[in-house]
């Protein structure tokens, strides 16, 4: 397993890390017993790096988190805040983020807890002066370690970038999703912000095992948010019109590589873009964990194979979102 700095953490994570939001329950059932086989089996696989958030499962993702990370040393453990109320930027106050904050090192169980996002935030949040000052006013008590921000846009990204305490940006990047390439990953590096990759597999669209009779569990974003009924569509198929998004697919499966997965070449280019610290692909079950982390032992793809990814995206997907987000 490949291992990288995390921005100004200055924290060593494995490339591969681990998307917690499944854990939570909010993409269909996942027990608790499975729940830990998955984590078991990421951290074995080489994974240290664990995305979660105090809204998945409404702590329920941050509690079985926690209560693994207390049996292995040496794992990471990010987590996100502010969802959980009205998003309206009077919510983002000192108040609020003790508040927040307390509940989440409830949750995991630590004093100090390695990672605060802000979780996509109303877009003047990161605007403002008092919120930064907040943040680190919690870093100075040893609340949090560092904190980071999760965004929906590359505005968004840019304005994060240039806060001198920013540790981390979180962003949506996989094939179907190639603007952060332009300035966000840029920027970040000139700054030295880690740049965490999520929604890698575009919600599962990229792992290749999907078709039009595929149908997802009601509880599923994948069935209720696809007009963005309950948060931003971004979120869901990375925005990209589910057909559009099988065909995409289909194109790219003749570029990938013998003996991998569709899931694990998409993994692969991600890694393969100079900049990115940390993936996070989810999983349900430890066979997926173990896949995910495999992909970051693939060599790197050649260049005519990340020219045929950019062709793919830019006759298809450019059209449906490049200039959303």
């Amino acid at each position: 397993m490949e291992h990288r700095i995390l921005g100004r953490t200055g924290r060593e994570v494995s490339v591969i890390g681990l998307g917690a939001w499944q854990l939570g329950a909010d993409w269909g059932e996942v027990s608790e017993d499975e729940a830990f086989a998955t984590l078991s089996a990421a951290a074995d696989a080489g994974v240290t790096f664990i995305d979660t958030a105090d809204v998945y499962g409404d702590g329920r993702s941050e509690q079985i988190v926690g209560r693994f990370a207390k049996g292995r040393p040496g794992l990471t453990v990010a987590t996100k805040m502010g969802r959980r109320m009205e998003q309206i930027p009077a919510n983002y106050v000192m108040s609020n983020f003790r508040a927040w904050n307390e509940r989440s090192r409830q949750n995991l169980g630590v004093d100090t807890i390695d990672l605060v996002q802000l979780h996509c935030p109303p877009t003047p949040v990161y605007s403002t002066d008092a919120v930064f000052d907040a943040l680190d006013t919690l870093v100075a008590e040893e609340k949090i370690a560092a904190y980071g921000v999760s965004v929906e846009t590359c505005e968004e990204a840019l304005t994060a970038i240039a806060r001198p305490n920013v540790a981390s940006v979180q962003i949506i990047l996989n094939a179907f999703r190639l603007k952060p390439l332009e300035r966000v990953l840029p920027a970040a590096r000139a700054a030295g912000v880690g740049i965490i990759a999520r929604v890698p597999l575009a919600s599962g669209l990229l792992s290749g095992r999907y078709d039009e009779n595929t149908t997802f569990a009601p509880d599923d974003h994948r069935t209720f948010n696809r007009r963005g009924e309950a948060f931003d569509v971004g979120e869901t198929f990375s925005g990209v019109d589910f057909a559009t998004g099988l065909e995409a697919v289909r194109r790219l499966a003749p570029l990938v590589p013998e003996g991998a997965t569709m899931a694990q070449f998409a993994l692969r280019w991600i890694l393969d873009q100079e900049g990115v610290s940390v993936v996070i692909p989810g999983a349900r079950n430890p066979a997926q964990a173990a896949a995910n982390a495999a992909a970051a032992g693939l060599d790197p793809l050649p260049a005519a194979t990340l020219e045929a990814v950019t062709e793919v995206y830019d006759e298809l997907i450019r059209p449906q979102v490049h200039d959303r987000w």
